[in-house]
């Protein structure tokens, strides 16, 4: 397979020396964005074309897709060379990130070609994440869109601080000299309004390949750069706070027998060689490296990007999610921050929901506050934020479920950057930036106690637990409710039942029945219940709890073994009949919103502790099917 390529003759005559040449050369990751069809694909089919880096074989495909599903007559259509999937080719818009590599004489590069369409927003971002430059395209005809500034700022927003304004299908507007300074203009004054301090502008056109790789005679008017040239000679700024120490995050313990125990991971930052004191975070524990452990062999040291594996002097406990870094280093260690999330998924966010939050190799839970404010990337303004939809920016504070290290994305971006994944489906619905630590959480600390859950639970006699009733309303979760507890303090138990109705009345009166305050109204009951656990009492709960995610944060709350799990089961047919309040009546008749089992989801619980089929037996059985259940675990 032949490469149509102008190179000298050194690759035949010594190809070692090529490839020395070759592997010394500085490598530029960037990407392409813009909105859609503003030439993005075209403009690097073009660069690829033009530095003779398509094979023979590759460049025949090509000519026979153009003619297939090509958009510019007999011409080739470059795009197809990176828009491989058939719905973009029966579109005409990229969805995917296509990666290529290319090189020159002077740098190799690794380009990323994002979709502009908005709904693949999204997927511009996975190419942005590890990218140092930014070709922003814009349609000399159109000019700059919204899109154009939404994907500006996202570039910005995930640290990139090279910009190039890339002034695209210029033939089409007979090269007009006062468009392209137009576009430059407005694209100035919003870049100026984000922060973005400087960017290159090139007029060109990705079809006709005018100020790519050689510099067009259509454009005597522009004496800058062509694109390759400033591609190849750009200095690349870097942000002025970014971290140096030496981390790395713990990918999985290596122990392939009983006399080897490593910690293997990738090297993220700085460097670290045997002898070195290091600290594991987030124990704090400290040990001496003794080795460095490769595949080629032990190493004297280890840079950034290596992957290795360390074993370390001490027995000490390390495990996949921690991080090893510098003993003085700067990491810091918090369970509360200020975030910027960029939210990727169709379903709006509940704010108050549980998400699975991932950063560098650990996952913990995580619950997202009510916003502060949302950003419109049009005018940066800061808007109220009544809910988080697709592609929309926002600055929220969030809470894990546990102290994790971090730094802030300025600083870094892998201890710094974070994706959101919903706990049902495992999709990943957003994206984070951790701008700083909440002060609270560094002022507020648990205080121990003498007398715990134990002790408080011993002098009652009873071991705590929580008996969480969940059904439709009307299914008599109230009713069996109160008779066990009834029950239970014949038994002289010492309880208290927590119902949805009474609830409403004090503590989350402040509450309507949206999915966001349903959210927020289990949560706060289940901090309820497991203060009351604490305090050694069984606690019968009676809530509708519409949503499985939220039943099982309650369950995580509370502990696995000291959580049941009720459901109260009646057919919506049943519990309309019953009716007592005329809830379902209003519901129906649209006078009573966001009602559940109406016009709002009931989730059936999948695997419940209990089962009650409340229409095939009376009160009192349910009663004492709930026992049988929870005896032995209520009983010292």
């Amino acid at each position: 397979m032949k490469l149509k390529s102008n190179k000298t003759n050194i690759i035949a005559n010594d190809i070692d020396a090529y490839l020395k040449t070759h592997q010394n050369k500085s490598l530029l990751r960037f990407i392409t964005c813009g909105s859609v069809d503003d030439g993005k694909s075209t403009l690097i089919g073009r660069f690829l074309y033009d530095c003779k880096m398509i094979f023979e074989d590759q460049l025949a495909q090509l000519k026979i897709d153009s003619k297939k599903s090509g958009t510019q007559g007999k011409k080739i259509d470059f795009a197809l060379h990176l828009d491989g999937l058939e719905a973009e080719r029966q579109q005409g818009i990229t969805i995917d990130v296509a990666y290529r590599f290319f090189s020159t004489e002077k740098r190799k590069f690794i380009v990323a070609d994002t979709p502009g369409h908005e709904q693949y927003t999204r997927n511009m971002i996975t190419g942005a994440s590890n990218a140092e430059l930014s070709i922003v395209l814009v349609d000399a005809r159109n000019g700059v869109s919204q899109q154009t500034k939404r994907h500006t700022y996202l570039c910005h927003l995930l640290g990139i601080k090279n910009f190039i304004l890339a002034v695209n299908k210029m033939d089409l507007t007979n090269y007009d000299e006062t468009k392209f300074n137009i576009i430059v203009k407005d694209f100035k004054k919003y870049t100026q309004n984000i922060g973005i301090k400087n960017f290159i502008a090139v007029p060109i056109s990705g079809l006709v390949g005018d100020n790519i790789v050689k510099k067009s005679d259509n454009m005597k008017w522009y004496n800058g750069p062509t694109l390759i040239h400033q591609l190849e000679n750009v200095k690349l700024l870097k942000s002025e706070d970014e971290f140096n120490d030496f981390f790395m995050p713990v990918q999985w313990v290596n122990r392939p027998n009983q006399n080897f125990r490593g910690f293997s991971g990738k090297v993220e930052c700085g460097n670290v060689k045997p002898g070195d004191i290091v600290r594991i975070l987030p124990s704090n524990k400290t040990s001496q490296v003794h080795s460095i452990v490769t595949y080629d062999g032990n190493l004297d040291q280890a840079k950034k990007n290596q992957s290795i594996t360390l074993t370390l002097k001490d027995e000490i406990d390390c495990s996949r999610g921690q991080i090893i870094t510098n003993k003085n280093s700067d990491i810091e260690l918090s369970d509360q921050f200020e975030s910027t999330i960029i939210w990727m998924n169709e379903k709006s966010m509940v704010f108050g929901r549980s998400y699975y939050l991932k950063i560098g190799t650990q996952t913990v839970s995580v619950f997202v506050s009510k916003p502060k404010y949302k950003i419109n990337v049009n005018s940066m303004e800061k808007e109220a934020a009544l809910s988080l939809d697709l592609n929309d920016i926002c600055v929220v504070n969030i809470t894990t479920d546990q102290f994790i290290p971090f730094l802030s994305y300025k600083q870094n971006h892998t201890l710094g950057g974070f994706i959101l994944i919903d706990k049902m489906t495992n999709v990943t619905v957003g994206a984070g930036l951790i701008n700083h630590a909440l002060r609270r959480s560094q002022n507020i600390h648990w205080q121990k106690m003498d007398i715990n859950r134990f002790h408080h639970a011993k002098l009652k006699n009873q071991k705590p637990v929580v008996i969480w009733m969940t059904g439709l309303s009307g299914s008599g979760k109230s009713t069996i409710a109160n008779a066990l507890e009834r029950r239970l303090v014949e038994m002289n138990k010492h309880t208290y039942l927590l119902d949805g109705d009474n609830i409403r009345h004090g503590l989350n009166k402040d509450l309507g029945f949206t999915d966001k305050d349903r959210v927020e109204n289990l949560r706060r009951v289940g901090q309820v219940a497991r203060l009351m656990n604490d305090a050694g009492l069984i606690v019968i709960a009676a809530f509708i709890s519409p949503f499985e995610l939220e039943r099982d944060m309650v369950r995580q709350m509370i502990g696995k073994d000291e959580f049941f799990e009720v459901f109260i089961d009646a057919p919506l047919s049943v519990v309309e009949k019953r009716d007592v309040k005329g809830l379902y009546a209003k519901a129906r008749l649209g006078k009573l919103k966001n009602f559940t089992g109406i016009d709002s989801a009931y989730e059936v619980p999948k695997n419940p502790d209990i089962h009650i089929k409340t229409s095939n037996i009376s009160i009192e059985e349910a009663v004492d099917e709930i026992m049988k259940k929870i005896i032995n675990s209520i009983d010292f």
